[in-house]
């Protein structure tokens, strides 16, 4: 049986109090054993395959409110199931529906390690050892190809006739308000290239042309090249590209958020990560408002180019370290 399967036997017949974690191991009662961090069927609206740590911990927490669950979750260094995923997860988890448009194809990797018709043992030799490691080689192998295929680019990607980037690139969003620093005529200058160009000047060399969005590139620590697509018009974004949303470079002003999917404050900076750019000579008064909400604010010169390079490193390393966590 595939560690989905088995979750929502458990959750059926209400025994998930039987289901526990020992160390890197998910354990059914005396049913099942499963590497935590075994991708599941269930693939996530965003593209991803969820652990069985993380259904687990999902379901197990269910009755809690969204943004609870998430902050727990990420308390514990866990990633969340997003709010698109949660009601349909849980209805299939819970018996309410048979089936889920998320659910992939099993994996031959995803049986148990042991279940009780066979333990994996013979006189002088531990076959269950061998295959705990074999597992987990083809899970680490499995996950690293994952990750060039979702996240990866050795080159980039060609644009479709239509001109629209490809289903799956995260979203960063800017101020369309042009009293921003950061907008969509130099963002790719900025987090790129690491320079700020205020945004009159790229007016002026564009001659007055505005980019529906721009696709900016990053090279991150482990060598991979990830792509981002820079929108600044949030009103004409369907809900799945809600989904792909991971940052956003913040006006200070409460109207940028209207009509945004989210209740409060507080909900949008815990899916998505905010920056605030600003002058480093600019008036605390400035800022005032953005101190209240969970974002970095970053700051750069408004003469010394030279230091514009950090600022953007800035930003990158924590939109990786808010990615990753």
């Amino acid at each position: 049986m595939d560690p989905l399967s088995a979750l929502r036997d458990f959750t059926i017949r209400s025994e998930l109090d039987k289901v526990t974690q020992t160390g890197d191991e998910i354990l059914f009662g005396s049913d099942y054993t499963f590497p935590s961090s075994i991708e599941t069927a269930y693939r996530s609206k965003q593209g991803n395959l969820y652990t069985l740590q993380t259904v687990v911990y999902f379901i197990k927490h269910y009755n809690l409110k969204h943004t609870d669950y998430i902050q727990r979750a990420r308390s514990n260094k866990l990633p969340a199931v997003t709010l698109p995923d949660r009601k349909p997860l849980y209805e299939y988890l819970t018996g309410v529906t048979d089936s889920a448009d998320q659910i992939s194809l099993i994996r031959a990797c995803e049986r148990p390690l042991k279940d009780r018709e066979a333990l994996l043992e013979c006189k002088g030799i531990d076959f269950y050892s061998v295959l705990v490691s074999s597992t987990r080689r083809e899970e680490e192998r499995q996950r690293i190809e994952s990750q060039q295929r979702k996240d990866g680019l050795n080159r980039p990607k060609p644009k479709l006739k239509s001109g629209k980037i490809g289903e799956g690139v995260p979203i960063i969003l800017v101020p369309s308000a042009s009293q921003t620093l950061i907008t969509i005529y130099n963002v790719k200058e900025f987090l790129e290239d690491g320079v700020y160009i205020p945004t009159d000047v790229k007016v002026k060399n564009m001659n007055g042309m505005r980019p529906e969005c721009v696709t900016v590139q990053k090279k991150f620590r482990d060598q991979v090249v990830k792509a981002y697509e820079v929108r600044d018009k949030p009103s004409t974004m369907k809900s799945e590209d809600w989904d792909r949303v991971v940052a956003v470079f913040v006006l200070g002003k409460e109207w940028q958020f209207k009509e945004w999917p989210f209740k409060d404050h507080v909900e949008i900076f815990n899916k998505i990560i905010g920056f605030y750019m600003r002058f480093e000579d600019d008036s605390v008064e400035s800022a005032k408002i953005v101190k209240q909400w969970n974002v970095k604010i970053i700051s750069i010169s408004k003469n010394k180019r030279h230091q514009d390079r950090a600022a953007a490193l800035e930003v990158w390393d924590r939109l990786e370290e808010f990615v990753r966590s």
